[in-house]
């Protein structure tokens, strides 16, 4: 018989979860006291949040409690990566309907341990409550390592723009999904679903743009149109978009499009294009460098500009794009 939340205490459920947690080579003192406590060597760190919120941000129906861990770590530890950071340490809090399964609950916290694990972070703390839909909000703290921190603001005209990791993908995976068209698990775009599902942004990029002189770096969660535009704006520059510095996700992405254009009748070029400029989760990085080259695992996509008259724009190819600007939390 299958255990549920309600059947177990917090005690008890908290014992499911805590032999599952990495502890993180900066923790000093882990989950089982009042608060935990990290090492800070340099005596500054980075610190951000987020949250998951059931039939918002996921499904779960398409959604394992595994991959919601994966993405809720993986969606925070980027957002240290856009700093030039390296992440130590996540604090996680749960809510849950009583009647979930307690597999459920343990399968979430084996994500957030495999998230974690290739930058050597920890889980150390967080809070449990039950309520009528499953809630998970990350807190997550991180090392500059002596650095100065890569912030938004630091483009300058001349400025090669570069992106790490991978466009477009996530949102062909949700179309997918969404039409019917695959299943999380099965054969037929799989690398697409899996983008989706558990998004694997390029960590070890963020540090490696740091070491590299970026001038301005965020995390594209909500789309490359749209979050270009927030770096465009706070470094007061313009930015350009290479339209052939895409074709290759074009390619990847058009087998795809062509399937959801026959379920939907949008055109496929259309998909294409709003996957790539507007689709938001992949959560690459983008990132403004001096000169024109760009470190290893990033690809020059673009070019920083005055901004106009008009003030900061971002623009493909010199022209105003059709597509959407991305995903908005509070659009309807």
């Amino acid at each position: 018989m299958t255990d549920l939340v309600r059947d177990l205490t917090e005690e008890q459920l908290l014992a499911r979860i805590f032999p599952l947690l990495p502890k993180g080579k900066a923790t000093v003192v882990g989950p089982g006291d009042d608060a935990a406590v990290v090492a800070a060597p340099d005596g500054q760190y980075v610190v951000s949040t987020d949250v998951l919120v059931e039939d918002r941000h996921f499904r779960a129906r398409w959604s394992s409690g595994y991959d919601v861990g994966r993405r809720a770590a993986a969606q925070n530890l980027a957002d240290v990566a856009a700093m030039g950071a390296r992440p130590t340490s996540l604090v996680v809090s749960l809510v849950v309907p009583g009647d979930t399964a307690v597999e459920w609950v343990t399968s979430l916290a084996r994500g957030l341990a495999d998230a974690c694990a290739p930058v050597r972070a920890g889980v150390v703390g967080g809070d449990l409550s039950g309520g009528d839909m499953i809630v998970v909000a990350v807190t997550v703290h991180g090392t500059l390592d002596w650095r100065s921190p890569v912030l938004r603001s630091g483009a300058r005209p001349g400025d090669v723009l570069a992106h790490a990791g991978v466009r477009g993908r996530s949102a062909a995976g949700l179309a997918l999904l969404d039409a019917g068209l695959a299943t999380p698990g099965g054969d037929r775009h799989a690398e697409l679903v899996g983008a989706y599902l558990r998004p694997e942004p390029p960590l070890s990029a963020g540090p490696a743009a740091a070491r590299g002189g970026a001038t301005a770096m965020l995390d594209l969660s909500d789309g490359l149109l749209r979050d270009a535009g927030r770096l465009a704006r706070a470094s007061r520059v313009s930015l350009d978009l290479d339209p052939a510095a895409f074709s290759a996700d074009r390619k990847v992405l058009l087998p795809a499009a062509d399937d959801v254009s026959a379920a939907t009748g949008v055109p496929a070029a259309e998909l294409v294009e709003r996957w790539v400029y507007g689709g938001g989760e992949d959560h690459g990085l983008l990132a403004t460098f001096p000169g024109t080259d760009v470190p290893a695992g990033w690809d020059a996509v673009g070019r920083v500009l005055e901004a106009g008259a008009g003030g900061p724009r971002v623009t493909v190819g010199g022209q105003e794009s059709r597509v959407g600007p991305g995903w908005d939390h509070f659009a309807r």
